[in-house]
């Protein structure tokens, strides 16, 4: 095959995904015998470009991959050592460490993005890709920021691309399964949830290399300054990456932003959710000294209870539904006849709906549900789910995304970001309290220890200005977007 024809049918290709991502969810696959004997026909496979190849992209990527159904056709990660094993396993994607040069340059052949990095970049490198009409599959929490969530929700319905978050669990057969208990009614009307998780399993609420002054010298395989991204400049300390930057507040959002998206998911889903109306908490102290609290601004706290309301139109009765959230180690009271050895064996934490007639509990992606009336378990016979399954479950939610892309905008995904978007909102909402429940004036004073009033259509507290500064940061110089 001449160079020409090569030439031709590579443009063919693109220029049908292309289409693809603007057509409408009734999109008809070409079938290879339209397109010619011998052609490969471009929804066969897709262009995939893979931005951060540690941590959970040792999963995203092979999944995404799918054996060589799709292609990997370039990597990017600003340290060399997460790299190479992706860099030796797909030899002829080009490499680069700036997912802005690795756009500009390959862009052309890129269909879709999976983005697994650090949660201070999510937004930038998202956004950066769905300008370019680029698919996008993001890690959770989508964003860092609440006012970054907003955007990538609205940029996919005006670019019309197709968008995963990687909250698995919203392709589980549990989740949907229990989605559909709780609206059945069997245990009337819902006015309460409870959610918890063992997070964090990291260092918080103690001193930053930071806060103690210290630095390391910077390896050779690693662009800080990349990493860093739209973060304030420090040093360079090994306690920050890989994976412990979770427990940064310039970099990630801790364990609410960790677990948040998985146990969140289930009840946001099941009772229809919307923006919260308030937000208040309470969070773990540390003590440096006897009666000396000890103050860490760089770092999430050790523990965290977060209480938000939300409007609740359908009901005569409960005009708001209560959620609650708690991790560090902290754990709900739960209900006569349900113990945690039991009913929440996995340790990852839980969620139970609490209703007039009764509790619905489950565990993490809303797997082994059970219901409690009276104090005792009750045999049900669990529900037809009303959405339908994913195929493979939790291991298929990055090719339902693959399968989408291919599609065209408007294909279901478990987790488009229509549905997460609005989700990481109200996870992030909890950090906007607990930042301002740690707020201090120039006198060490505590000022934002208050009930927060939010109005979610127009990102704002309400009541207590100085929290506003929590819906969205200051990027630091570069260009990021």
């Amino acid at each position: 095959m001449n160079n020409s024809h090569d030439k031709k049918q590579q443009n063919s290709r693109r220029n049908f995904l292309k289409s693809s991502a603007l057509a409408s969810a009734g999109f008809m696959i070409v079938p290879r015998h339209v397109l010619g004997k011998g052609f490969v026909a471009p929804s066969d496979k897709l262009n995939i470009a893979a931005v951060g190849c540690g941590g959970k992209a040792d999963f995203n990527i092979p999944q995404a991959y799918n054996n060589g159904s799709d292609n990997i056709v370039a990597l990017c990660d600003v340290d060399d050592r997460q790299s190479a094993k992706f860099r030796a396993k797909f030899p002829n994607a080009p490499y680069f460490r700036d997912y802005r040069k690795m756009l500009e340059s390959e862009g052309k052949n890129i269909d879709a993005v999976i983005v697994t990095t650090p949660d201070h970049m999510h937004y930038p490198i998202a956004m950066s890709a769905i300008q370019l009409n680029k698919h996008v599959y993001v890690e959770k929490p989508l964003t860092h920021d609440i006012w970054e969530a907003r955007q990538l929700t609205e940029a996919t319905a005006k670019y019309k691309v197709v968008t995963q978050m990687g909250n698995q669990g919203s392709s589980s057969n549990g989740t949907r399964i229990t989605e559909t208990m709780v609206q059945s009614g069997i245990i009337g009307e819902i006015y309460n949830v409870e959610v918890w998780t063992n997070r964090p399993v990291w260092p918080q609420g103690v001193k930053s290399p930071k806060d103690k002054g210290e630095k390391q010298p910077i390896p050779n395989e690693v662009d800080w300054n990349l990493w860093l991204g739209t973060a304030p400049m420090r040093d360079y300390h090994e306690a920050y990456m890989p994976f412990r930057w979770r427990g940064y507040w310039d970099f990630g959002t801790g364990a609410l932003g960790d677990m948040g998206c998985h146990f969140m998911d289930v009840p946001f889903r099941a009772l229809n959710l919307g923006y919260p109306t308030s937000v208040e908490c309470s969070v773990g102290q540390v003590y440096a000294d006897f009666f000396k609290e000890a103050f860490f601004d760089d770092v999430c706290p050790p523990s965290a209870s977060i209480h938000l309301k939300f409007p609740n139109p359908t009901s005569k009765n409960f005009k708001e539904i209560n959620l609650t959230w708690n991790d560090g180690g902290i754990r709900p009271k739960l209900p006569e006849g349900c113990d945690y050895d039991k009913v929440f064996a996995n340790i990852d934490g839980g969620v139970m709906f609490i209703g007039t007639k009764g509790v619905i509990a489950c565990e993490i992606f809303g797997e082994n549900p059970k219901v409690y009336i009276n104090g005792q378990l009750a045999a049900v016979k669990l529900p037809a789910p009303k959405r339908p399954n994913v195929e493979g479950g939790v291991n298929g939610h990055q090719q339902q995304w693959i399968k989408a892309c291919k599609a065209g905008f408007g294909t279901y995904t478990s987790s488009s970001f229509d549905q997460s978007g609005p989700l990481t909102e109200t996870v992030l909402m909890g950090n906007l309290a607990v930042r301002s429940f740690l707020m201090r004036d120039a006198k060490n004073k505590f000022i934002g220890r208050k009930k927060l009033l939010w109005d979610g259509k127009n990102m704002k507290i309400t009541n207590f200005d100085e929290a506003n500064a929590f819906v969205k940061r200051e990027y630091r110089a570069g260009g990021w977007i």
